[in-house]
């Protein structure tokens, strides 16, 4: 359950993206921002670490994430500094645009433009020496007088120079960054290869006498930079379609609103400026603007973008609509529930945009064995030319290129990352957000399932029961639903769809205020104290006109006896019982703790055919309950979607919030469901495994490649052309494999 002052206190953003999200501890102190940034000149993952290590140095920035994946990074600044970004990025060879759809689209189009361009001149330069050096093919160019296979050369020589000044900058200047900042990324030694295969080529040519022999390799060069850069180009398409759908996410709300005035009248404003209890109207095809209940009529609604729900879903009166869903049934009146920083599109767009941004935990190991791993590459060279150098002299830097370019880790680098990022974004079409890329990592290990009842696995049916004979009986009802609408706790969202009677005249409250496990207070325009909530909350709740066999949400003048009460009836929520069985069916044990009472948890678990189930849980009691499995030694997942949740969602090893969870829970949780279908949950465990498999799979490949190259090119077997073509082949095979899983 959402309260402003839950809301107030924790220091998690909850604004959108630019928007202030704290301020110094001194007050004059400019306030800090949180601004996205699409990023371009990114090559690789290290890329990503050099651009932040960047942006962390500048003066003014608390704090700054970078995501490869997405071309993404996120920067906490005061604006002044935000402001100063691109000019230092530009600086270090990036380019950083705000994270809006249409600079960002511009920025992907001239990045791939770009690249692609890098790969027709590699690509053509290529042919043409190809064509010169095939007559030396032939009988080992016995056939080619002396003074023509000099020229033959000298052309390729040529031909050879638009690939190192253009086609090769991106692996010259990501080197040459890397260096300069004392760090050893995975462009140096593809820099480095490049940069021996052309100079000793040269000198080669200048002095066939000389101890570099005769042999040219600009062939090698330009077939070996041409393939590299295609590997590239279809590594940039893969991370442009991640960037393009995060942006879309969040840029589902942009339209403006039209707001009911006092006057009856309309006017119209920025989405930014709804609060909630406001009334807007939305036409036929519009977008609905911010989160709200649907006031009166029905229609229907596109949520697919938010859920991943495919067909339009029916919206009768009191229904709950999504921001940035599309009005496709008839002009309606919505109310507002919730303001547009903390609308489930935008927070769900920064949680994806964090998971995308954030270094996984398992990543920052592999930084720490990059380092020695390059440093032991480039020693792996050294003794090869060394060694080679006894051997066959004019062979000897041929061998430590090829070297250099067998081993270079890139199709390693990228066997992690590109998993996650497919496995996010197939996730996010389905209606599950991830929060944190590396959850999948313990999400693939789960054996036990831990589910919450009520908002989890059902949903409250409720009827009213009139309490007092009073007049005004209309206003009451219109009265609680509009201070059940502050609350997302299922039981009051319940009663905020009762349908109102004949005569209601809507109800305003100030000062609404919640209660975690209790009930809502709030102030009437008269001053006066209402609440709703349970029977202890609220207070007088024994009443024989009550059924105690189902809980009650009662409502009264604070002091006083109930006027109204809200009974409510549970049903499971649709597939519930399908998702629990397809949770069986994957191999993992289930458990149902709630607090509700004993006879209605066992009868819940009966009809889902849970078997372990606990009823009158604490929050304290289910923490116990899931460290007491993990002592066991199992490997739990949490479900839940309460305030009182958010404790036992940290606790677990990995945890999922249902749609319309709280704060708390949600940011306690490691995947947020959108959409009101358990079967997302078995879905959510398939991937998760799935990933594990596929993230194996391309290290064994990667590991298998590097193994097998690595002594044909000590053997002097493997032309640095042939090791380049296998290094862009890994990568690529590394990318499409990771991409079955966006699927």
């Amino acid at each position: 359950m959402h309260t402003e002052a839950l809301r107030r206190a924790t220091i998690i953003p909850s604004g959108p993206p630019g928007d202030p999200v704290d301020t110094q501890a001194d007050a004059d102190a400019p306030p800090l921002t949180a601004q996205a940034w699409a990023v371009g000149g990114m090559h690789c993952a290290a890329c990503a670490q050099t651009l932040a290590a960047l942006l962390r140095g500048q003066a003014g920035v608390v704090q700054a994430d970078v995501g490869y994946g997405a071309a993404l990074a996120v920067v906490r600044a005061p604006q002044a500094v935000q402001a100063q970004l691109p000019g230092l990025a530009r600086r270090g060879g990036y380019v950083l645009v705000p994270a809006e759809p249409e600079s960002a689209a511009a920025l992907r189009r001239q990045e791939a433009r770009s690249l692609l361009w890098r790969v027709f001149v590699a690509g053509f330069c290529m042919m043409q020496i190809m064509m010169l050096a095939a007559p030396t093919y032939f009988a080992e160019g016995a056939g080619v007088p002396p003074d023509l296979r000099q020229l033959l050369h000298w052309g390729s020589w040529v031909l050879a120079w638009p690939v190192m000044l253009f086609s090769a900058q991106p692996y010259l200047v990501g080197a040459w960054r890397s260096l300069r900042q004392a760090r050893l990324g995975m462009d140096v030694p593809v820099a480095l290869g490049i940069l021996i295969t052309f100079g000793v080529s040269s000198l080669a040519l200048f002095n066939p006498a000389g101890p570099w022999g005769a042999e040219v390799y600009f062939d090698s060069l330009s077939m070996f930079v041409a393939f590299l850069l295609l590997g590239r180009w279809y590594e940039l398409k893969a991370r442009h379609a991640a960037a393009a759908e995060l942006l879309a996410l969040q840029n589902q709300t942009a339209e403006p609103a039209r707001r009911e005035t006092l006057a009856g009248g309309l006017e119209a404003v920025d989405a930014a400026a709804l609060l909630p209890g406001e009334v807007v109207h939305v036409a036929l095809g519009e977008r609905f603007a911010v989160d709200g209940t649907l006031i009166e009529g029905r229609t229907q609604a596109d949520e697919a973008v938010l859920s991943g729900e495919s067909a339009p879903v029916p919206k009768l009166a009191g229904a709950a609509i999504l921001g940035g869903s599309l009005n496709l049934g008839a002009p309606v009146r919505v109310r507002v529930s919730r303001s547009l920083a903390d609308s489930q599109v935008q927070q769900l767009a920064q949680r994806l945009q964090q998971a995308l941004t954030e270094r996984p935990r398992t990543d920052g190991d592999a930084e720490r064995w990059a380092t020695p791993f390059l440093a032991g590459v480039l020693l792996l060279a050294l003794t090869a030319g060394v060694a080679w150098s006894f051997i066959d002299a004019s062979r000897a830097l041929m061998v430590a290129c090829t070297v250099l370019i067998v081993t270079c880790p890139c199709a390693l680098a990228l066997a992690a990352p590109a998993a996650r990022a497919a496995s996010a974004r197939a996730l996010a079409r389905r209606g599950v957000v991830l929060q944190r890329l590396d959850a999948l990592d313990s999400l693939a290990r789960i054996d036990h399932v831990v589910l919450d009842k009520t908002g989890t696995l059902t949903r409250p049916e409720v009827r009213v029961r009139q309490l007092t004979t009073a007049a005004g009986l209309p206003s009451l009802h219109a009265a609680a639903r509009a201070l059940a609408a502050q609350s997302v706790h299922p039981l009051a969202q319940a009663v905020a769809r009762v349908p109102l009677p004949p005569g209601a005249v809507p109800w305003r409250w100030q000062q609404a205020e919640e209660v975690a496990g209790a009930g809502l207070r709030a102030r009437d325009p008269l001053g006066d104290w209402w609440r709703l909530g349970s029977a202890a909350w609220v207070g007088s709740g024994q009443n024989p006109a009550l059924d105690a066999d189902h809980a009650a949400v009662l409502f009264s003048r604070e002091g006083q006896s109930p006027l109204l009460a809200f009974e409510a009836y549970e049903a499971p929520l649709p597939q519930a019982r399908q998702a629990v069985q397809a949770l069986r069916d994957g191999g993992v044990h289930l458990a149902l703790l709630s607090g509700d009472q004993a006879h209605r948890v066992k009868a819940m678990a009966a009809q889902l055919g849970i078997e372990q189930a606990a009823a009158a849980c604490t929050p304290e009691g289910k923490l116990q309950a899931v460290r007491a499995l993990q002592q066991a030694g199992n490997r739990v997942l949490m479900v839940g979607d309460g305030v009182n949740d958010a404790p036992v969602l940290a606790q677990a090893d990995a945890a999922v919030a249902v749609g319309g969870a709280s704060a708390l829970a949600s940011r306690a949780a490691d995947a947020v469901l959108t959409r009101a279908d358990l079967l997302a949950l078995p879905e959510l465990l398939a991937l998760a495994r799935k990933t594990r498999r596929v993230t194996r799979q391309n290290l064994v490949w990667a590991a298998s490649y590097n193994l097998l190259a690595i002594p044909l090119a000590l053997a002097g077997w493997l032309p640095p052309w042939a090791a380049g073509l296998g290094m862009a082949l890994s990568s690529a095979l590394v990318v499409a494999n990771a991409l079955r899983l966006a699927r």
